[in-house]
């Protein structure tokens, strides 16, 4: 296949940089339209965003959720907590101050 036919085949599907993947029933009738976001330039990428399903002439979207993003972004958050937390402590302690001082 040739870089034109490629790109001819990406963009003939694509609407902006989304890409409709192959219509596909269940068995209990429902009609997935999947759905990608092409990330490279040539088509190469792809990353799941979520499906079209059409169940007795409804249409709903399901959002394709990533969780290690999600988990990435709590644990940064965390580290970013207790950084903040230690950096509070270390510049002024939350004890009394308890040297003495000569009276003048």
């Amino acid at each position: 296949m040739t870089v034109r036919a490629r790109l001819a085949q990406v963009s003939a599907g694509a609407v902006g940089s989304r890409v409709f993947g192959e219509p596909f029933e269940t068995p209990a009738g429902t009609t997935v339209i999947p759905v990608f976001r092409v990330s490279d330039r040539f088509g190469r990428t792809a990353t799941p965003v979520g499906v079209f399903a059409i169940h007795d002439g409804e249409v709903t979207w399901r959002a394709a959720v990533d969780e290690t993003r999600l988990a990435l972004v709590a644990e940064l958050i965390g580290l970013a907590a207790a950084v903040l937390g230690t950096l509070a402590v270390v510049r002024r302690p939350p004890w009394p101050d308890l040297s003495r001082r000569p009276r003048t």
